[in-house]
C-alpha cells in the first residue's frame, strides 16, 4: 500500500468506511433490504472517496496499539448506527399513518410484503412507505443525507465520547413525533370513519331490523378509501415539510 497511499491515507480511510458503511445500510432508499449489498457497498466506498478529504483533519493520527484502534472503529459504528437510525426512524410515521388509515377502512388484514421491511404490513403502509422514498428521491432530500454524513464530523468528533444519553433522548423524541405525524396524516380517514361509526350506531338504534353491517361496510370502505386518494397530495406535502425540519436538526 506505500506505493499508492500512506499508512495514515489509509487509516483515515478506513475511519471514514465505518462511519459511511454503516450510515449506507440503515439510510432511506440507498439502505433499503432489496438494493444488493454489492451496490450498498461500492456506494459506501465511492462516498468514503469523497468524503475522506473532508473529514481528515477531524481525524485523529493512526494509533500504536490495537486497543486504541479498536475503540475508535467502535465509536465510528456507534455514530453511524446513531445518525442512520434516526433518519429511518422518521418514516415509522408513514407506517402509523398506513395502519390507522387500514384500521378505519376494515383494511387491516389485507396483509402485503413490504419492501421497505422485513414484515409483511397492511397494503395503505406500504403504499405510503413506497411513496416516502418517492419523495425523498424527488424532492433532493437524500442530498441532505449526504450534508449530514460530511457535517457529522464536526458534530460528533472521534476524539469526544459517543453521546449515547442524548442520542437515547432524541430518539425517544423522534418516535413521540413520528407517532404524533402519523395520526395528523390520517387525521382525515380518522375523522370520516368518526361520524360514519356515530351516523351508522344511529340508524343501527332507529332501525334494529335493518341489516346495518352488510349496508355500512363497503360504502365505509369507499368512501374512506376515496378520502384517502384525495388527501394523499397533502399526506406527501405535509411529511415531506416534517421531514426536512427534521433533517434541518441533524445537519
Amino acid at each position: 500500500m506505500e506505493h499508492y497511499a500512506t499508512g495514515q491515507q489509509v487509516w483515515i480511510a478506513g475511519l471514514v468506511f465505518f462511519r459511511v458503511g454503516t450510515l449506507t445500510m440503515l439510510i432511506p432508499g440507498i439502505g433499503e433490504g432489496y438494493v444488493p449489498v454489492q451496490i450498498r457497498l461500492a456506494f459506501a466506498l465511492v462516498l468514503t472517496l469523497c468524503i475522506a478529504p473532508v473529514a481528515a483533519p477531524y481525524l485523529p493520527a493512526e494509533p500504536a496499539s490495537i486497543d486504541a484502534m479498536v475503540g475508535y472503529v467502535i465509536k465510528e459504528v456507534l455514530i453511524g448506527l446513531m445518525i442512520g437510525g434516526l433518519l429511518r426512524l422518521f418514516l415509522a410515521s408513514l407506517t402509523t399513518a398506513g395502519e390507522l388509515v387500514s384500521l378505519q377502512t376494515t383494511l387491516a388484514f389485507a396483509q402485503t410484503a413490504n419492501p421497505l421491511q422485513a414484515a409483511p404490513a397492511t397494503t395503505v403502509s406500504t403504499f405510503l412507505s413506497i411513496l416516502g422514498i418517492t419523495l425523498i428521491f424527488d424532492t433532493d432530500l437524500h442530498r441532505m443525507f449526504l450534508a449530514a454524513i460530511a457535517h457529522s464530523y464536526t458534530l460528533f468528533p472521534v476524539y469526544k465520547a459517543v453521546p449515547l444519553a442524548d442520542a437515547g433522548a432524541l430518539a425517544a423524541q423522534t418516535v413521540a413525533k413520528t407517532f404524533t405525524l402519523g395520526v395528523q396524516l390520517a387525521a382525515p380517514v380518522i375523522v370520516f370513519s368518526l361520524v360514519f361509526n356515530v351516523a351508522t350506531g344511529l340508524i343501527g338504534r332507529a332501525m334494529p331490523q335493518f341489516q346495518i353491517f352488510f349496508a355500512a361496510t363497503p360504502l365505509n370502505l369507499l368512501l374512506g378509501l376515496s378520502i384517502f386518494a384525495l388527501s394523499v397530495g397533502g399526506i406527501g406535502l405535509l411529511w415531506v415539510q416534517s421531514y426536512e425540519t427534521f433533517l434541518h436538526v441533524l445537519v
